[in-house]
């Protein structure tokens, strides 16, 4: 395989925790050296976001990032100050956001090919305040699982442990969020992302099919009043109305999207997940989009965006089957 020309100076951060050592397990730093770029590991002295900028003081031409979304996102947002093309190895654990850029996920090192033909491309990033986020911003249910002791380890009992007083309507978010429909207080969950998440097929729910488009995505879910005891059932179900065409709004889920959403509220902060990190913000929260700001390079092979499908029309034997759920953040 060719190196790197020399007159472009690379440096892949990476994170050797990632994805349970990925970039160990398959080899990243020697197949990055063997191409000609430097690769430094981030450490308890030092963060990703302090790497990538020490590497564009020093002369990168090209930054590169090995790990999961929380350290995608904080090199993205370097790369995206410095005006540095960036180059995404998928060494995390869901890879959500080199999934929607067309990367492939079975072997992270084949991303490694950009260093030396990348095709650029510019994609959006989502804005919490000053703050840069490449999936989704999240409040509620989701957000206080992050919070409990021991989520990475046992997500499920994470989960299990702050999803009661959701699903009995008597936990929400301590807010107010403005809807193309109407102003909805305490929702259950609000989930906001950099680009729609598509949810008119249940084989692609939580697959974004561009991450140009300039628009946040919501997905806010609401206990409505006299909701059955299973609540999540029955959200479900009124996503699946959404599905079939009935409307942006289903009782106890709105659907949206648009360049800015804000949070209103009376306590002095929210606990969120901002790409699955948990974090705390004072309100109002604002959250808003950067169209274009981040270039990437991708490998010319890569298997690529799949068409987006139209929305499905459900017979009552594929209501039965359809069995999937909003994607984890």
């Amino acid at each position: 395989m060719a190196g790197v020309p020399t007159r472009v100076r690379a440096v892949i951060v990476a994170n050797p925790r990632s994805g349970g050592g990925k970039t160990a397990r398959y080899g990243l730093p020697q197949r990055a050296e063997d191409m000609g770029a430097r690769v430094w590991t981030t450490s308890a002295e030092l963060d990703a976001a302090s790497l990538a900028s020490n590497a564009v003081q020093e002369g990168a031409q090209v930054l590169g990032v090995a790990g999961g979304d929380g350290t995608v996102s904080a090199v993205a947002a370097v790369a995206a100050d410095t005006g540095v093309p960036l180059v995404v190895v998928p060494a995390g654990t869901r890879n959500h956001f080199a999934r929607d850029l067309g990367l492939d996920l079975r072997d992270p090192g084949l991303a490694l090919d950009a260093l030396v033909d990348g095709e650029p491309a510019q994609v959006d990033l989502g804005l919490l305040g000053p703050r840069v986020f490449i999936n989704n911003v999240s409040f509620g249910m989701y957000a206080d699982a992050l919070l409990e002791p021991g989520y990475r380890e046992d997500k499920p009992r994470a989960f299990a442990a702050v999803a009661p007083g959701y699903v009995k309507g008597e936990q929400g978010v301590e807010a107010r969020v403005d809807t193309p429909w109407g102003t909805v207080e305490f929702p259950q969950v609000l989930l906001i992302s950099n680009n729609p998440y598509h949810l008119a097929t249940p084989r692609w729910l939580g697959r974004r099919f561009s991450l140009s488009t300039g628009e946040l995505g919501a997905i806010l879910l609401k206990r409505p009043a006299g909701a059955p005891p299973d609540l999540l059932r029955h959200l479900r179900g009124e996503l699946r109305r959404h599905q079939q065409g009935a409307g942006p709004a289903g009782q106890g889920v709105v659907v949206w999207s648009a360049p800015g959403i804000t949070l209103h509220g009376d306590v002095p902060h929210l606990d969120a997940g901002v790409d699955g990190e948990a974090v705390r913000l004072a309100l109002p929260v604002l959250c808003g989009i950067r169209p274009g700001a981040l270039r990437v390079l991708l490998p010319k092979d890569r298997p690529g965006i799949p068409q987006e499908p139209a929305a499905q029309t459900f017979t009552p034997l594929a209501r039965r089957k359809a069995t999937g759920s909003i994607a984890e953040p």
